[in-house]
């Protein structure tokens, strides 16, 4: 199993549709009309061995109003204030927000894909974490994005967040949607299922 370039990555977004909407080239900035340079932006779209995703433009950020303990087992959706933005937005320091991809993933049963947080984020303290690709599962990526600076931290929809790396090997026996994944099919942000 290795580490799948470019242009298996192409294919399997072409054929199977693995990425959805899915860009053949790096975005690393925008042409403006409006102003004489070019914008700038957190790259995204295809890179060498691998994929950048954007973020959305929903968000969860989590509050303290309710004193207590976080448990996944019996999750307060409370504990989140919801909300959409086309501009940036900020996370306090020491904050954690839940958010989702852009893109909405069909990963084929013989691939699994790795996801880190992008280098000009973890930079600035924000740290990205999420879960595995796994093989057969599809659905908007759900972005854990906690912000480890003693400074607010802004963040941007519709750009760059975090970079997929795919790898192949054989079919395997059982994929996520044979074993009826609680987060299959997942659209939008999610929370905590057991």
């Amino acid at each position: 199993m290795g580490a799948i370039s470019d242009s298996r990555i192409i294919q399997l977004c072409t054929y199977q549709n693995m990425i959805d909407p899915f860009l053949r080239y790096q975005v690393s900035k925008i042409m403006s009309p409006v102003f004489a340079n070019n914008r700038r932006v957190i790259s995204y779209g295809l890179s060498s061995f691998g994929y950048d995703m954007r973020l959305a433009n929903q968000f969860k950020l989590f509050t303290n109003r309710y004193p207590g303990v976080i448990d996944p087992k019996d999750f307060n959706s409370l504990e989140y204030y919801e909300f959409e933005s086309d501009d940036p937005i900020v996370i306090p320091p020491n904050a954690f927000a839940l958010a989702r991809s852009v893109e909405y993933f069909r990963i084929p049963t013989n691939v699994v894909g790795i996801v880190l947080g992008k280098s000009t984020y973890a930079r600035c303290g924000l740290v990205a974490n999420i879960t595995a690709l796994e093989p057969g599962w599809e659905g908007h990526l759900t972005l854990e994005l906690s912000n480890t600076a003693p400074l607010p931290l802004k963040v941007y929809p519709n750009e760059g967040i975090a970079q997929a790396i795919f790898f192949e090997g054989e079919q395997c026996l059982t994929s996520y949607a044979d074993k009826h994944g609680k987060y299959q099919g997942q659209t939008g942000i999610t929370l905590p299922k057991v």
